[in-house]
This record gives C-alpha cells, sequence and structure tokens, in this order.
C-alpha cells in the first residue's frame, strides 16, 4: 500500500444506479485510465447495472474491453484504414469519412457502424452536404448501420444544434432510429427525445457517470520519511537552500501516478485568468502546492515530485507525521494512477 485510492462502495454504486434508471439507453463511457479507477473495474459496473453497450476510447481499449465485457462495445474514436484490426461482431465503429465505409467494408463485410456527424467542434465526423453520399456508400456494401452519433461542445445550449442534426440524419437515406449523443443536459435530452419521437435518444456518458460521487473517493499515501530541517538547509536534487524551518516529508505518489502532471485547463473568466496568472508567479519564484494534505494543511512541493515519490514541507508549528501513517490527497483523477484501488 502505497498511493491508494478506496471507494466506499455503496454511495458509488448507488449513484450508479440512480444515473443508469434516469438516463434509458446509456451508454457508459470506458476510455482512457478509466477515469482514474481502471477501465476493468467501470466494466465490471457497467455489467453490473445492466447496461448492453459501453463506449470505449480507441481500438486498443476495444480489445482489451472485449475480454472483460460481454456486450457491445462502441469505438468513440473514428475507423481509419490504418486503425488496429479488430474484427468482432460485438464492436460498433464509427465512420466520420463517407470513403471509410468502402474501405472497412473490405476489411470486415459483416461490421456494425455509427454515422458520426461534423458537430460545432469541428474534431470529427461526416459533414452534411456529405451525408447523401453516405448513404449511397453504405448502400452498396454489407455493412450495418446502428446508428448516428454526435459530440458536442461543453460549452452548453447544445439542444438546437442536437436537433438540427437529428432532422438531417433522418432526412436522407440513412435509415436507423438510435441516435447517440454526448454533452447534453437532462432537461436537453428529455426535449431532444420528445421532439423527434421517431428517434431513441442514447446518451453517452462517462464524467459524470463514474466521478459524480468524488465524496465517496479517498485518496491516501504513505508517510515513507520525515526529516527535522532548519532555515538554510539544502536539500533534493536541485540542492535548494530552506527558508524555514520544519520537516521535510517524503511521501509515496510522484508523476508515475499522475502527481505534479496537469494538462492545460480552459480560461474563461476573469477570475480564471487571475488563478492562473497567481499560479504563474508563484511557479517563477519555485512555489508550487502539493496535492498531500496533513490534517486540514495543503502542503508545499520542496521540489517537483519524482516519479514515484514526493517531498513536501510543513513549518515547525505544524505536527509532523510518522513513518507509516497515511495522508490524503487531492488528485485530477483523468491523469492519476493508483498502486491499489479498493472497493468496500
Amino acid at each position: 500500500m502505497a498511493f491508494d485510492l478506496s471507494i466506499a462502495a455503496e454511495p458509488w454504486q448507488a449513484h450508479l444506479d440512480s444515473v443508469h434508471l434516469s438516463k434509458p439507453g446509456l451508454v457508459p463511457v470506458i476510455k482512457g485510465n478509466g477515469y482514474g479507477l481502471g477501465r476493468a473495474l467501470l466494466a465490471s459496473q457497467s455489467q453490473r447495472i445492466g447496461t448492453p453497450m459501453i463506449a470505449a476510447g480507441t481500438y486498443e481499449e476495444a480489445a482489451e474491453l472485449l475480454t472483460v465485457f460481454p456486450g457491445d462495445i462502441q469505438v468513440l474514436t473514428p475507423w481509419r484504414p490504418f486503425s488496429l484490426n479488430v474484427v468482432d461482431p460485438r464492436v460498433i465503429h464509427s465512420i466520420s469519412r463517407t470513403e471509410d465505409i468502402a474501405a472497412l467494408a473490405g476489411q470486415d463485410p459483416a461490421a456494425r457502424i455509427l454515422i458520426e456527424a461534423q458537430t460545432s467542434m469541428r474534431r470529427h465526423g461526416i459533414e452534411r452536404g456529405q451525408l447523401d453520399a453516405a448513404a449511397v456508400e453504405l448502400a452498396k456494401s454489407t455493412l450495418t448501420l446502428e446508428g448516428f452519433a454526435s459530440h458536442l461542445p461543453m460549452a452548453g445550449h447544445n439542444l438546437a444544434e442536437a436537433s438540427s442534426w437529428c432532422g438531417a440524419l433522418t432526412e436522407t437515406g440513412l435509415a436507423t432510429s438510435n441516435f447517440f449523443v454526448s454533452h447534453l443536459t437532462d432537461p436537453e435530452l428529455a426535449a431532444l427525445q420528445s421532439r423527434h419521437p421517431n428517434l431513441t435518444i442514447r446518451p453517452r456518458i462517462g464524467t459524470s457517470l463514474w466521478l459524480g460521487r468524488l465524496d465517496s473517493f479517498e485518496v491516501s499515501a504513505t508517510v515513507l520519511d520525515v526529516h527535522e530541517v532548519s532555515r538554510g538547509d539544502r536539500v533534493g536534487y536541485r540542492q535548494e537552500k530552506l527558508k524555514k524551518s520544519g520537516h521535510i516529508v517524503i511521501v509515496a505518489g510522484g508523476t508515475s501516478h499522475g502527481i505534479g502532471l496537469e494538462a492545460p485547463r480552459a480560461v474563461s473568466s476573469a477570475k480564471d485568468s487571475a488563478k492562473a496568472a497567481a499560479k504563474g508567479v508563484l511557479a517563477a519564484s519555485g512555489r508550487a502546492l502539493s496535492p498531500f494534505f496533513v490534517g486540514q494543511t495543503q502542503a508545499w512541493f520542496v521540489e517537483p515530485p519524482h516519479m514515484q515519490a514526493s517531498m513536501i514541507f510543513l513549518p515547525k508549528n505544524l505536527q509532523a507525521p510518522k513513518v507509516g501513517d497515511r495522508i490524503t490527497a487531492q488528485v485530477r483523477y483523468t491523469i492519476a494512477s493508483f498502486d491499489s484501488i479498493s472497493l468496500s
């Protein structure tokens, strides 16, 4: 036990059950690091709540999930001729280019597909003007159309765009009733279904499903060493001088666990800009808050985290933990990796 995640099973699973019951046609998204929880655990929970289909991020993930999930697996990354060749009747491919219809049919004539719409995300998808051509290509093949899909922005107010695509897709020769959507609110899902009763609206959900009860998670790290230090002592790889006396605490959890790693964040307000500027000033001065807490105090890094451990500083007015004690941490789950995950 070093850098670990403990999940309180009852409240977390109750949340999963509630989301499943409140969202007919739910497709749980299981991708990347499994939102920090691991793809296998999420696959087992998807099976427990009774969803017949999940969505994987890539073909490599789908190949793994085929061994642990008995239902259908939708692949979110669009199929390309150079994709990992996963031929299985339970796999559903996303098609985002007209020319890939014939190419996939040549590789797997019995493949099942979704037609991905090009939304305002401008990431993947077939443009509206190409829908008729896609219908012609599909009619020439033996592929099975399982539905449409639209990946919408996270900025909100997506109902009008989703509804417009529902109309556009059903007016083509692409006959299917399933419409898979991402990033619609509950009221938007209900309104979309009401506007298009001929379609079955199926929400694809990841973050709010798996990470919707963070209060049932506890991340903890083992204290590996504690050293009393004085102002002016040199410490760490870079031998920086300490500005205060106190304790250096060596704690399990480093860059291999996602500690100290951070993806760029959206800056959409003056408050966000101020926070980013403040962090930049601190970083320039060599100071950075760690995700570790000793009691209620969030500790500062002594230096950038190491691969499997971090050095944090506690001023002398705070009681230092002992070797073997556990302290808590707050992490960004989508980049976190744990030595163990327990469900109890």
